[in-house]
């Protein structure tokens, strides 16, 4: 925030570069509350890539710099998606086995977490990779997730050499193959899509897939 006595100089638009040199480009800002920003200042702002941000009213300014992370949060999350893996254990209901290989087609009941389209699947006891979820669907429709306490029919693919009832059994639990890097992701993206409890299924997956 900029002192409403001042007008903005070039000065203050290379001190807020510095964000950019950190790393963290989407707060190399300036928040100008009510006061004139020098027409040098706007060159420079623009050459080194600074965001400035001018109102007359503070709630204004308050409204436009929070629509402003919230959009820089969301095209984050879009970027890093597929590095995000969320946290699901899966029972396998045995009565609905449609297809035993690639790609493998089942119900199951998700005992904890949140299954996603796009989350790749293990057998952790027999360090299983079993391929990943190319579909979901609930009551016959097409969802992108599913949580805790639903039933719901998968598509598994991408492992040609593994089948249902040979590799692994109904009574084999089915995770998601969460990695170091995956939950550092969901850490520092995805925190707020994630309730106590599924952290405590991350917490119980890092110790199925000995992760460090």
């Amino acid at each position: 925030m900029v002192a409403s006595s001042r007008t903005i100089q070039k000065k203050d638009v290379r001190r807020a570069s510095v964000m950019r040199e950190k790393g963290r480009p989407e707060f190399s800002v300036i928040l100008a509350f009510n006061v004139k920003v020098d027409p040098e200042a706007e060159k420079e702002a623009k050459s080194l890539g600074v965001r400035i941000f001018t109102a007359e009213i503070i709630y204004h300014l308050f409204d436009a710099f929070t629509a402003y992370i919230d959009g820089v949060r969301r095209e984050k999350k879009k970027e890093v998606g597929q590095e995000a893996v969320f946290p699901c254990i899966l029972t396998v209901l045995p009565q609905y086995i449609f297809n035993k290989k690639d790609p493998i087609v089942l119900g199951v009941l998700v005992d904890e977490g949140i299954l996603k389209v796009g989350t790749p699947l293990c057998v952790p006891e027999k360090d299983l990779r079993i391929g990943t979820v190319a579909s979901v669907e609930h009551n016959r429709k097409p969802v992108d997730s599913a949580t805790t306490g639903m039933e719901v029919c998968i598509k598994i693919v991408g492992e040609p050499n593994v089948m249902a009832g040979r590799h692994f059994e109904a009574k084999n639990k089915l995770v998601s193959r969460l990695t170091r890097n995956s939950i550092d992701c969901l850490k520092e993206h995805f925190r707020d899509e994630l309730s106590k409890a599924d952290w405590r299924t991350v917490i119980t997956i890092k110790k199925l897939l000995d992760i460090p």
